[in-house]
């Protein structure tokens, strides 16, 4: 395996005015050369036509030992799954199944208002291999839908199996077709438990998930969330979260922030390629030095918007405003620097940096688009058509078609230059819920050679 090399890219505009306080910059963090090991399935998820593996380019399971490496697979089995949405469940696990690599421990977990091991069984993983992963197979051919939903039991599970195994590199993919049937105090504590001992790609089929529900397992486990509308698109998808697991090198890695006596950090997000609010994550580990997690890394490029606020300073003064590393255990594997420097240039002052412009405009249309379709389900109309308005506006502003798409179902569109919008009458509940889902993921913007 070759060494993976970590470079970290700040971009901001670090001229404030004589009073200013506010410092955002956007980091960009970028892992090369982070080869996975021989055996590592790594054909094209969108050539994957579903079924066997066989038939799929580079998608067998060549021999690749990584004891360091597990991922266990969480099924809905909730008495709604039954039909189609179960049949393309099953073939989508299939698909995952074929394609872990020879000496990676993994496991198929069935959840309703409880959880077990399908495969192995007695709560252990097993190592990936022939035999094993044609037993896997036939375990979930075999599995009957039944009962509810309480997707906290299922994780609480895998994570009672992760730990059990001791792996340095864990990952969960889970799917569900309906709202979580559990306390929203009892899933949060779940998460709590999970958090840090895994990353979890959550994933909706049909349409009676909650976008809620998969946003607060990316937010915690550091993971996806997406919703699936086409059964038969499910197989692909699910092995291309498995290739993305399988080629992770490192696990564990933090975001080090260093600030000055006297700042106060507003908020830590990653941006690109999904928004996570890290703020809440903070671990402190030294005088005004906090670490935050960005999870498990292979061959990848991340950004992360930081917001500071600092004691103003005369005029002609330049100060350290952040320093960020990025660590791995004890090592400092990339560090970059945000500065602030305090002018009376008009023209330095309100230039906005490209980054985090485009940013700022991704994390508030995800906000808006969750805290409108929010409302609207508890009939709040005003703030819905609000909320809505705005993300149809931003929307347009930023050129998110996809996006606007997606909101054109759950709003008559008045005038979207003005974010004037309609409630609209019947509208179904899945549209809202892709909308809030496909907001957080964000396209990554390159400076140009001007910035």
């Amino acid at each position: 395996m070759s060494s993976p090399q970590v470079t970290v890219e700040t971009h901001q505009n670090e001229f404030l005015p004589a009073d200013g306080r506010t410092v955002d910059a956007v980091i960009t963090v970028t892992q090369t050369g982070a080869t996975p090991p021989a055996g590592t399935a790594t054909g094209s998820a969108a050539a994957y036509p579903g079924g066997s593996a066989a038939a799929y380019p580079g998608g067998s399971a060549a021999a690749a030992p990584r004891g360091s490496a597990a991922e266990i697979i969480m099924i809905d089995i909730s008495a709604s799954m039954s039909g189609a949405k179960l049949r393309a469940a099953k073939q989508a696990a299939v698909a995952a199944i074929d394609i872990i690599p020879d000496g990676v421990a993994f496991a198929i977990v069935a959840g309703d208002t409880s959880a077990w091991p399908v495969y192995p069984g007695k709560k252990h993983l097993a190592t990936s291999s022939p035999a094993n992963r044609a037993e896997a197979r036939s375990a979930v051919q075999a599995l009957k839908t039944r009962g509810g939903t309480a997707i906290g039991t299922w994780l609480t599970l895998a994570a009672e199996m992760f730990r059990r195994h001791g792996a340095t590199i864990n990952h969960g993919i889970l799917l569900t077709d309906g709202a979580n049937g559990e306390a929203e105090q009892t899933f949060d504590k779940a998460l709590d438990r999970c958090a840090g001992l895994f990353v979890c790609d959550s994933r909706g089929i049909g349409d009676g998930w909650v976008a809620r529900d998969l946003i607060k397992i990316a937010e915690q486990l550091l993971g996806t969330a997406s919703g699936i509308t086409d059964p038969n698109a499910l197989a692909a998808e699910f092995v291309a979260m498995t290739q993305a697991a399988m080629g992770k090198t490192r696990a564990d890695v933090m975001l080090r922030v260093w600030t000055p006596t006297g700042s106060t950090i507003r908020f830590v997000k990653q941006v690109h390629p999904e928004i996570i609010d890290l703020t809440g994550r903070r671990t402190d580990t030294g005088k005004r030095v906090g670490e935050y997690p960005i999870g498990a890394w292979g061959a990848e490029s991340r950004d992360y918007h930081l917001k500071i606020d600092l004691e103003p300073n005369p005029v002609g003064e330049e100060v350290l405003a952040a320093r960020v590393s990025v660590v791995h255990g004890e090592d400092v594997l990339g560090q970059s620097l945000v500065r602030a420097v305090w002018t009376d240039d008009l023209n330095s002052t309100t230039s906005i940096n490209r980054q985090v412009a485009h940013y700022t405009n991704e994390t508030e249309l995800a906000e808006a688009i969750l805290e409108g379709t929010q409302a609207q389900k508890v009939g709040d109309v005003e703030r819905a058509t609000l909320k809505l308005g705005r993300a149809v506006q931003l929307a347009a502003e930023s050129g998110r078609e996809d996006t606007a798409k997606l909101l054109a179902k759950v709003v008559d569109v008045v005038d979207e230059r003005t974010g004037t919008v309609r409630l609209r009458k019947v509208a179904a509940s899945i549209d809202a819920e892709m909308a809030a889902v496909a907001s957080r993921k964000t396209q990554q913007v390159r400076p140009r050679q001007s910035d």
